[in-house]
């Protein structure tokens, strides 16, 4: 097989978990900066730095462990902050970033995170990112009733591919639906303007009491929501890279540019399950190339953060996530049957998924973290008494 023929779906998976990342929370990031007080200037900024930030953090990580290892901002993180910072101020929401970017750092270094990480069954962590990936799913399904033509066109385009050409299938689905959109008039370029905009620094401010109310659930949330979902993916894709360093870096890079509107760098999961699947390669050793296009993506997002939004709103809605949810297909069910596999252990893994999957949110941390905990204690306690 020829180099390059593997390359280009290794590419085009970067480009599709960049896509993906952006289109899913990049107005969730706009909401939460509006309500810090940033003007659309700082806003622009910020999407500079983050890009520029998962751009090194993922391109670093991958080469040096020639593994699939992609980066991304904690989306729960960022739910979290804009409904939070509403009357708290630009130089205070910066000092929330440091200090939660300090705490994440604190537990790479004292390897905490990395001994929780230890004691999580496989099959829990299987069934813990299924459950994450059933919403992308079942999303790639439910735009046909409003845009029949475009996704029903990219879902025959997916079919005939896999039965002819699988590897190609991803690539075929998101030509034919290029195609379709552009035809139906669902692409709107009228805003769509490019231009840099350099991040800016912002001098923080330490409040105890912003500090407590939002920045220890902050820090919480984008632990147990989104590093934990994230390596949890590494380990159920076979990609069993040790934690604490991988927290110890991103941490690092999150503090290092907080003042510049970098709130959180963390290990992906959604984003990152595209890239560690055969889709990207069909050899598991070359998938980092997947991971490390997705760098690259990255930092041109960020070179041109002044214009994700006006990208975001030029593509349809149905279009992104019809494409993302059929990338993530092959993920879904290797993550279903690893958690499914063991019979003794297959009741704790439903649980897991179903809770997962309901997307719960209990104390303002997210359902993967829960889902984790409740099959957790199912699996103690069936394992306990069925021994016994």
């Amino acid at each position: 097989m020829r180099p390059s023929s593997s390359l280009f779906p290794a590419v085009l998976a970067g480009f599709v978990a960049v896509l993906v990342g952006y289109a899913s929370s990049a107005a969730i990031i706009w909401q939460a900066a509006a309500a810090a007080g940033a003007t659309p200037h700082q806003i622009a900024g910020w999407m500079t730095a983050l890009g520029i930030g998962m751009g090194v953090s993922t391109l670093a990580l991958s080469l040096w462990y020639k593994s699939p290892v992609l980066t991304a901002w904690s989306t729960p993180g960022a739910a979290l902050l804009a409904t939070s910072l509403q009357g708290v101020t630009l130089a205070e929401t910066i000092g929330i970033f440091i200090f939660a970017n300090a705490l994440i750092l604190l537990c790479g270094v004292t390897g905490l995170f990395a001994r929780l990480m230890k004691i999580i069954p496989h099959t829990l962590a299987a069934a813990m990112l299924a459950g994450v990936l059933l919403r992308f799913g079942l999303q790639a399904f439910s735009h046909l009733e409003g845009h029949f033509l475009l996704c029903g066109s990219m879902l025959l385009a997916w079919l005939i591919a896999k039965a002819f050409a699988p590897r190609y299938a991803i690539v075929a689905t998101l030509l034919v639906g290029s195609m379709a959109a552009w035809a139906g008039g669902d692409v709107v370029t009228d805003n769509l303007a490019f231009r840099v905009v350099l991040p800016e620094f912002i001098a923080p401010k330490f409040t105890f009491t912003t500090l407590v109310s939002i920045g220890l659930p902050f820090f919480l949330v984008t632990m147990a929501s989104q590093n934990a979902p994230g390596f949890a993916t590494m380990k159920a894709s076979g990609y069993p890279v040790t934690v604490s360093p991988l927290i110890i870096f991103t941490g690092a890079l999150a503090l290092l540019f907080s003042p510049f509107g970098v709130f959180s760098i963390c290990i992906a999961a959604i984003t990152a399950a595209i890239c560690q699947s055969p889709d990207a390669h069909p050899d598991a050793s070359k998938r980092w190339l997947a991971a490390a296009a997705a760098g690259v993506f990255y930092l041109l997002a960020g070179i041109f953060g002044g214009s994700i939004t006006a990208l975001m709103a030029a593509l349809p809605l149905s279009w992104i996530q019809t494409l993302a949810g059929l990338a993530l297909l092959g993920t879904i069910s290797g993550s279903l049957y690893q958690a499914l596999q063991h019979e003794a252990e297959r009741d704790a893994a439903i649980v897991t998924f179903l809770v997962t999957a309901s997307g719960v949110t209990l104390l303002g941390i997210g359902s993967a973290f829960w889902g984790l905990i409740a099959g957790g204690i199912c699996f103690v306690v069936l394992s306990r008494f069925r021994r016994a």
